[in-house]
């Protein structure tokens, strides 16, 4: 589990395409402190297992689902990441339950700067829609947000300083593909609700 929380921008430093996956090399001095073979990090939001760490990066095998489901088939070297570390048990939620788990990929449709903040709207594919709601939470590429306004096919986050700078949501260009998460309590809420019970 994850809290949306960026720890750091790492950098894709090494890339090795496979027949139907591929093995990243992520710099990323903060979260390999204490990471070990078997441990998980989130990557632009993806739940990833680290295979090896070695001088302040870790490698990490990247399935072809994920690689088409997400906007990790797009990385490169050079390449700059949201990385955050597996919550502790005894940490603080400082953002909102998180799973790794992309449930789609949007793209950034405009962004409206402010004096203080930015408004960054993002489409939003039609099978996600209901679940997500104004004022309520959503995760951009691994950052917990939250959802200031609402379209049937688009939301808007509007985005501090502290996000601009230190998360790739400050330079994600208009059309910039990006990881989304839904809240996971609104999906099992949906399926306690389905009176189906499929």
């Amino acid at each position: 589990m994850f809290t949306g929380i960026v720890e750091e921008l790492g950098e894709i430093v090494g890339r090795e395409d496979l027949a139907d996956a591929a093995r990243l090399v992520i710099r990323g001095p903060v979260v390999t402190a204490d990471a070990g073979h078997g441990d998980s990090i989130a990557v632009n939001g993806v739940c990833l297992t680290v295979v090896e760490v070695s001088d302040g990066a870790f490698s990490t095998d990247v399935m072809g689902e994920t690689l088409d489901r997400s906007s990790l088939g797009a990385l490169r070297v050079g390449s700059r990441v949201n990385l955050e570390r597996a919550a502790a048990v005894n940490s603080r939620l400082g953002g909102h339950i998180v799973q790794g788990h992309v449930d789609g990929t949007g793209h950034v449709i405009s962004r409206t700067p402010s004096e203080h903040w930015e408004v960054v709207r993002i489409a939003l594919p039609t099978a996600l829609s209901r679940y997500v709601v104004h004022k309520g939470s959503i995760t951009v590429d691994g950052v917990s947000l939250t959802v200031s306004d609402l379209g049937s096919d688009w939301f808007e986050v509007s985005l501090i300083p502290t996000t601009l700078g230190l998360t790739t949501l400050g330079t994600a260009e208009v059309g910039a593909r990006v990881n989304l998460e839904v809240d996971v309590i609104a999906k099992y809420v949906e399926r306690l609700m389905d009176s189906s019970g499929r």
